[in-house]
């Protein structure tokens, strides 16, 4: 006698791939609409005239919130998806929704609502990062928390009105102390000196309290944070596989070209945050050295391995692309270097800072195209997570 093997709830999961298909635009929808406006925000802030409507008042909107938009909005949604993708958690999408909305209502003129939203995408991340210590209880599972944290610290400052000197420290310790996790995680595949991973955590702690303290005393906070962040880059030099794999070939010398290309603008953005604490105009270096040369190269360095993982596509590697990596670490020279000596030469680096992180979105596509050209029928699902 055969057996039925019809699924038990099928209106259920009919329900569930519905809903599947409506969250998915809205979270590529406020992950775009983030980035492009976080960015003409930034070009805006620079001196750089771009054309928007008659009587348009997004452009103002974009230049007020470009730090809200680029962290939060974008790169906060992505390690939203990213994490929730990991967990396996319906709710967990509730963030990434959170923090795109939130976006949203900043670029239309909303700052209270959206920040507000904010606050409920940290929180929530928060609540699925405790689960993700729950199942591993591991150093850089609760590091990651920690990272959430500092998110939603940021967040809750921002909704409150404090200002950028009390906000961003915290808003770029939730970057790179989920940076530092993902690399602390990757050390368990080499011998690591027993030290490593106390010495991490001192500087981790020291980047926390200085964030704390530049609210109160923003001397002594500034230059606190700024040497956790040297002393960070030091660490990931010191300690990282990438030292290794950058002799390797392909896809892993690729990543550890953009990480240790990232570990020294993350020196060059310590060094620049303690000097701007004492007073030295230095804080455009300080914050772009962090947030383009540091956060924007792990991000490309990541990005062929996480995309493929979170998005159900595979990308075909090749030389191609080190061209928008290429673009902007030398765009980042321009704009910080030679940028000292006018206006002119800061808005061009600036433009051509956008134009590599545009370069590196046509760079992506191309190469999900050509995995589609050289293998042929639909893309196949990715191989488990690698890294160098």
């Amino acid at each position: 006698m055969k057996t039925s093997h019809r699924p038990r709830h099928p209106q259920r999961q009919t329900t569930s791939r519905w809903i599947t298909l409506a969250v998915r635009p809205l979270l590529l929808g406020g992950v775009a609409l983030s980035l492009l406006a976080g960015m003409a925000g930034g070009l805006l802030r620079v001196g750089v005239t771009l054309p928007s409507l008659p009587d348009a008042t997004w452009p103002g909107q974009a230049a007020l919130a470009h730090a809200a938009l680029m962290i939060c909005g974008f790169l906060g949604t992505v390690i939203g998806i990213e994490r929730a993708v990991a967990v396996k958690l319906r709710a967990a999408f509730l963030a990434p929704l959170a923090s795109g909305a939130g976006g949203a209502l900043l670029l239309l003129g909303q700052p209270g609502p959206g920040a507000w939203l904010g606050v409920a995408a940290a929180s929530i991340f928060t609540a699925v990062n405790i689960v993700i210590v729950r199942r591993q209880r591991a150093a850089h599972t609760w590091l990651l928390l920690v990272a959430a944290g500092a998110w939603l610290t940021g967040n809750l400052l921002f909704a409150t009105g404090q200002g950028s000197v009390a906000t961003l420290p915290w808003w770029f310790a939730f970057l790179v102390m989920t940076i530092a996790a993902e690399r602390l995680e990757m050390t368990r595949l080499m011998r690591r000196r027993p030290a490593a991973e106390l010495s991490l955590q001192v500087v981790l702690a020291a980047l926390l309290a200085g964030a704390a303290w530049s609210a109160l005393a923003p001397v002594a906070g500034g230059l606190l944070y700024g040497t956790a962040l040297t002393l960070l880059a030091l660490w990931l030099v010191v300690f990282d596989i990438a030292r290794h794999t950058v002799r390797a070939h392909g896809l892993s010398r690729y990543m550890a070209v953009c990480l240790l290309g990232g570990y020294a603008w993350l020196a060059v953005a310590g060094v620049a945050w303690a000097a701007t604490a004492l007073g030295l105009p230095l804080r455009d270096a300080a914050i772009h050295a962090l947030g383009l040369g540091f956060i924007v190269s792990m991000m490309m360095g990541h990005a062929p391995v996480i995309l493929p993982a979170i998005a159900r596509v595979k990308l075909q590697f090749g030389a191609f692309f080190y061209v928008p990596l290429a673009v902007l670490h030398l765009s980042l020279l321009l704009r910080l270097v030679a940028g000292m000596a006018g206006d002119p030469l800061r808005s061009t680096g600036a433009l051509l800072n956008a134009a590599a992180i545009a370069l590196f979105a046509v760079t992506i596509a191309g190469a999900a195209f050509a995995w589609r050209i050289h293998h042929g029928g639909p893309d196949a699902l990715p191989p488990r997570k690698t890294d160098p």
